[in-house]
């Protein structure tokens, strides 16, 4: 087993510490590791459809996905955005049903897809994959809870700033003080649940106010503090 291969197995791999894989035995990664394949996914792809029934779960080695749902008007409202050590489709196995959101991949992507069976079993057979499992869950359904929220009583300048922190504070910058994550206008309006229009002049103004900088279609953050004030209604 050469060094590449031998990094790649379940049993080796970190980024099961992020994910309910961490709570399973030496064995059951094993068998998660046999039955597993890897996948690389070029930026734009589709990793699954909304409506799609899965077979298995994705668990992100590199790169990041975004989960979205159609609306009735044909518009996509992004729910999540999946990184490094997320689990993607889980509920969906669990609750045996057909995928409620589609994912795409915004950049360069390596993702591991694991048969459901290899889920299913541990779930019946290890509690403490279970309480994991179920904890992710709950954490994804507190995001929900968030998102409605947010949709409800935040302005849309309110929503765009802090999607911009969340970028920086969840992906970083360059060191020219760019997001390392790039996100389309048109994404970034899906995140916050407007017109790509309206999205594109609200960062306009954000930029001649002082609060962003760009570059092409990079974005910086030039005021952290003026944003967050914006964010917390001051």
């Amino acid at each position: 087993m050469d060094k590449e291969e031998h990094e790649s197995r379940c049993e080796q791999c970190i980024i099961r510490q992020f994910n309910a894989l961490r709570a399973m035995s030496k064995e059951e990664l094993k068998k998660v590791s046999d039955s597993k394949t890897t996948r690389k996914i070029k930026k734009g792809e589709s990793i699954f459809e909304e409506g799609e029934k899965l077979n298995g779960v994705f668990c992100v080695r590199n790169g990041v996905s975004k989960l979205s749902k159609l609306s009735a008007n044909g518009k996509d409202q992004i729910v999540k955005l999946a990184t490094k050590g997320e689990v993607m489709g889980q509920r969906s196995i669990i609750a045996e049903e057909h995928s409620n959101l589609s994912a795409v991949a915004i950049n360069d992507m390596e993702v591991c897809y694991i048969p459901k069976e290899s889920i299913v079993h541990t779930l019946k057979s290890n509690p403490d994959f279970t309480v994991e499992v179920l904890r992710h869950m709950a954490h994804d359904l507190r995001e929900a809870d968030d998102v409605i929220v947010n949709m409800s009583q935040k302005t849309v300048k309110q929503r765009v700033a802090e999607a911009f922190l969340y970028l920086k504070n969840n992906f970083g910058e360059d060191k020219d003080g760019f997001l390392l994550l790039t996100l389309s206008r048109e994404d970034i309006a899906n995140v916050v649940g407007t017109a790509t229009e309206s999205c594109i002049r609200i960062i306009s103004e954000f930029r001649k106010k002082g609060f962003l900088k760009t570059s092409g279609k990079r974005i910086g953050i030039a005021d952290e503090r003026r944003l967050q004030d914006l964010v917390e209604g001051f």
